[in-house]
């Protein structure tokens, strides 16, 4: 039986076609339209990435060379490469190149100096006690001299008083014989006295002006012993003076021998202290616990420089901490005790950056300080430390290995992210509960 040829084309047209059943088309699209309304109310938390490498807070607990003290020639190496040591262990010891150290008992030798130093400055000690007790005597002997010459003067002075009392007796007793003379001489003319009285009363006149004179050249005598004793007075002192002088010019100079000569034993002694630091230097200790790496000297009898580089020692014990940079735009939205989330170098981990709770594989940290400068690169430095509680880094990372941060922001809907970063706006600006109650603390105070 012949069927219809339009019956078989209409039910492949309503086959295709889907004629006469009903579409869920409009029910999928008011369910994507509903499913992205809530994703993009859904919250997003705002972040700004950044690499950083691994570090440590403090400076002890960093890398550091190990320099030679002192130009020196390489006796024997007590460690190597990759060795773990402790504080105080030998790697190196050195022994001397320079011709002013190479004696072997040069120690020994300068203390002699100091001892033979010290012997002079005894010697000159005495010597100024010698001139001392010698200025002494001087002073007592001139005191001596110097009274014998008052008393002498003071007895000058009493026969001189006594001298000239005398003086004007026989110049009174000579006036009356003179007198006598001429009212004998006057009485002789009268015819009064005889001849003979008149001579006698003439020897008895001459003999007075004879004592008179004699008195008179006895006083100018004193007087002149009175002026010769007082020169002599004064000659005393004066070679007293130049005596004491010159023994006090060679105490002077004793002193000024000690005194050269305690600067020189304070030379010689902090050589000799030189010297036996440097003997210390010739053997090189860890200055702490770690390992050596990277010597970069090597070999025996190999010649190093003062402060050379001999080899590079990592310490054990580090508190490890994230040394980031930011951009100065991203600087005004970090503060202290900020939350971040670290991604290390050979730890896998999966993202989310505005879910940083659903990731897996990060670490936490704290912002725990902030650089006022800027630094080489155009950023600013940031230092970000372990928490105390919560999942601890691992201990596999070491100073200087790489981290990628995510610094966690404000969390805002998903939507304003889209928008601000359409339009190229900077995440926005907030402060965290934790950081208002320290402002708010500090303002109190």
């Amino acid at each position: 039986m012949l069927t219809n040829p339009y019956k078989i084309q209409l039910k492949s047209y309503q086959t295709i076609y889907r004629l006469g059943k009903k579409s869920n088309i409009k029910y999928w699209f008011y369910g994507i339209i509903i499913f992205i309304i809530i994703f993009l109310l859904l919250p997003w938390t705002q972040n700004i990435k950044t690499k950083g490498n691994i570090t440590t807070l403090y400076q002890d607990q960093r890398p550091q060379e190990i320099n030679s003290p002192i130009p020196g020639k390489i006796v024997k190496w007590w460690v190597k490469e990759g060795d773990f040591v402790k504080k105080g262990d030998t790697i190196l010891q050195l022994t001397e190149i320079k011709e002013d150290y190479l004696d072997p008992n040069l120690v020994a030798r300068t203390i002699n100096q100091v001892d033979a130093k010290k012997g002079s400055i005894q010697y000159y000690e005495n010597k100024i006690n010698t001139a001392s007790q010698q200025i002494q005597s001087l002073n007592n002997a001139r005191d001596l001299k110097l009274e014998q010459l008052k008393n002498k003067l003071k007895q000058l002075e009493s026969k001189l008083i006594g001298e000239q009392a005398e003086l004007s007796a026989i110049k009174n007793e000579t006036q009356l014989a003179k007198d006598q003379y001429l009212r004998q001489v006057k009485m002789y003319e009268e015819g009064l006295v005889s001849k003979t009285q008149l001579e006698q009363r003439n020897i008895v006149y001459q003999n007075t002006i004879a004592k008179n004179v004699a008195l008179e050249n006895k006083v100018m005598q004193t007087q002149q012993e009175i002026i010769n004793t007082r020169i002599e007075q004064n000659s005393v002192e004066q070679d007293y003076i130049e005596k004491i002088s010159k023994v006090e010019g060679d105490r002077f100079q004793s002193l000024s021998q000690v005194a050269t000569g305690s600067g020189e034993v304070a030379k010689l002694e902090s050589q000799v202290s030189s010297y036996k630091i440097r003997n210390g230097m010739y053997i090189l200790l860890a200055p702490q616990d770690g390992q050596v790496i990277q010597a970069v000297s090597a070999g025996i009898g190999e010649v190093i420089k003062e402060g050379e580089s001999i080899a590079i020692i990592v310490p054990n014990q580090v508190n490890y901490a994230v040394e980031m940079y930011v951009r100065p735009v991203d600087l005004p939205l970090i503060h202290q005790q900020q939350k971040v989330q670290f991604m290390f170098d050979g730890f896998p981990a999966i993202v989310f950056s505005g879910w940083p709770n659903n990731s897996y594989g990060t670490f936490s940290g704290n912002v725990i300080a902030i650089e006022s400068a800027i630094s080489k690169n155009g950023m600013f430095r940031i230092l970000v430390t372990e928490p105390k509680t919560g999942k601890k880094w691992p201990s596999q990372i070491k100073v200087g290995s790489g981290a990628e941060g995510i610094i966690l922001l404000k969390d805002v809907p998903i939507w304003y992210e889209i928008w601000r970063n359409i339009n190229g706006f900077p995440p926005d600006f907030y402060q965290s509960d934790e950081s208002k109650k320290e402002k708010n603390y500090e303002s109190k105070k």
